[in-house]
């Protein structure tokens, strides 16, 4: 089935003037322009392409790499504003339309927005919209705390940063958890340090140098943080005080330890560990 907004894989049916036109299981068929056209290539074969539709509103297809995708979110840069709205580059021929009611605040030519790419039902285009916050949803969380999640930065607040959280849901990082330049755009791991009663989500970055560490030491990492690089924690300590201080069992307190030793982030001492 051919999707607007996606990468779909067509079989190439024919080879004609304007191009190649490609087809797929269902019986639709769409025009690969001769621009796009690879210089080698047999009737029959598949090929990849990202299908949208032209100035004529026809669905057309392309082997370029658009900036954003039907469902995803990106940092897109304002080319133009006319009477209708604002006009995005996202990497292809003809611009990304976002309507003047789809702007968060008002787009000028030349700056950046974070946006969400959608399929307009009534006028079945794809557009944009900067008012991302309504298209995230945390009624039906799909995360847990300690989960290691995909992380967009996406407006500041007064008390931190919010971010989308695998593309679907909100989350906040606090300022005292910011330990890194980050900006609005950037794409980011991090891990879910909290979920609240409300269902909104506290979140911590991951470091840097830390990539790869296992939930329960990113936290560890965080409580060192939070107490000036030392907490009276060993591998001898009873598992009620950790438990306590860290929310985890012994024995994943000690296995994060390992893993924070061998990355030299941390020294073991007799009465604590202490950030390197």
């Amino acid at each position: 089935m051919m999707q607007l907004g996606e990468y779909n894989t067509f079989e190439i049916l024919r080879d004609t003037d304007p191009g190649l036109f490609l087809g797929d299981n269902e019986g639709n068929e769409v025009l690969l322009p001769n621009r796009y056209v690879p210089e080698e290539f047999n009737i029959g074969d598949k090929i990849e392409v990202f299908v949208y539709l032209d100035n004529e509103e026809r669905p057309v297809a392309t082997t370029d790499k658009p900036y954003i995708t039907k469902g995803d979110f990106s940092l897109l840069r304002c080319n133009q504003v006319t009477k209708y709205g604002a006009f995005l580059d996202w990497g292809l021929v003809k611009e990304l339309f976002c309507p003047f009611k789809e702007q968060a605040f008002k787009m000028k030519a030349g700056g950046w927005y974070l946006v969400h790419c959608y399929l307009d039902e009534e006028t079945e285009r794809l557009v944009a919209s900067s008012k991302t916050n309504r298209f995230l949803d945390n009624k039906e969380l799909t995360v847990s705390k300690f989960d290691e999640v995909d992380l967009i930065i996406s407006h500041p607040s007064e008390i931190g940063m919010n971010v989308i959280v695998n593309k679907k849901h909100l989350g906040l990082v606090f300022k005292d958890d910011i330990f890194k330049d980050i900006s609005v755009g950037d794409r980011l791991k991090g891990i879910v340090k909290k979920v609240r009663q409300d269902n909104k989500l506290d979140i911590l970055l991951s470091q840097i140098g830390y990539r790869n560490i296992e939930p329960n030491a990113e936290i560890i990492l965080k409580e060192l943080n939070d107490n000036s690089g030392f907490i009276p924690l060993h591998d001898k300590s009873d598992p009620d005080d950790i438990k306590h201080q860290l929310q985890m069992s012994k024995k994943s307190f000690k296995k994060a330890i390992g893993t924070l030793y061998k990355e030299r982030l941390i020294t073991i001492e007799s009465d604590g560990i202490r950030l390197v």
